[in-house]
């Protein structure tokens, strides 16, 4: 089985949220393998559906002046922050009922890839959902958030590789005033964003079970506009 892999370079935030939408359609439909989104946005918070008003203490302008948007978003869990210097991955992946295997094999990616750049990171969802995702000691390194249609996912996961943590100290990320934020550059002195994009892919596709496919945008965009039944075995 294929997992199609795109990278996709840096988009705005809607615009990608656009893009899952019509990519699960397609998934739904049986016109798409899985498939993996890779890129990198523009300066943005979104609020999942548990977030509250206090995880954005310093209100909608106060962001706005230093060019962060805000975007409300259907995934679960609070606020969490994309930008640049931090890998983010939206998997379009037929799950089924098994939604929390699926967070786990996330985990176990995210932590395998992360190991592969010398950094010793791990889970911790049995601590409880909010503290879902990867972290090093009590920092933490990558996040996961998911919505699931009709079997089908879109959200998913981030991981800060190279970019700057001060956006962090500006919220209350993910719900957990205790919770700081850390990097592959902060933990190694050193962070190779092409490297660990592959490394993720790789670990992901590894995690699944799955065979990794490049799709380039141009590809993925042509089987979006012409449909037709997937066939297992395609390449870019």
């Amino acid at each position: 089985m294929d997992l199609w892999v795109c990278h996709a370079g840096r988009m705005e935030y809607r615009e990608a949220l656009r893009l899952q939408h019509r990519l699960r359609a397609a998934r739904q439909a049986e016109l798409i393998p899985d498939t993996l989104l890779l890129l990198e946005h523009d300066p943005v918070y979104t609020r999942g559906r548990r977030a509250t008003p206090e995880e954005l203490p310093l209100g909608a302008e106060w962001y706005a002046a230093k060019g962060i948007d805000i975007v409300d978003v259907d995934r679960g869990g609070k606020v969490t922050y994309h930008g640049p210097g931090q890998l983010v991955g939206y998997p379009i992946v037929r799950v089924g009922s098994g939604v929390l295997g699926f967070v786990r094999t996330l985990e176990e990616a995210i932590v395998a890839a992360l190991a592969d750049e010398g950094v010793d990171a791990h889970g911790r969802m049995d601590d409880g959902r909010d503290f879902t995702g990867a972290w090093v000691g009590d920092r933490k390194i990558g996040s996961i958030g998911l919505h699931v249609n009709k079997g089908v996912t879109t959200h998913g996961f981030a991981v800060n590789v190279d970019g700057s943590l001060e956006p962090w100290s500006w919220i209350v990320p993910c719900g957990l005033p205790e919770a700081h934020m850390t990097s592959i550059l902060e933990q190694t002195g050193r962070a190779d964003p092409t490297c660990f994009r592959k490394r993720m892919a790789h670990a992901l596709a590894q995690a699944l079970g799955t065979r990794q496919r490049l799709v380039t945008p141009a590809r993925l965009e042509r089987e979006l506009a012409e449909p037709r039944p997937v066939i297992s075995s395609a390449t870019s």
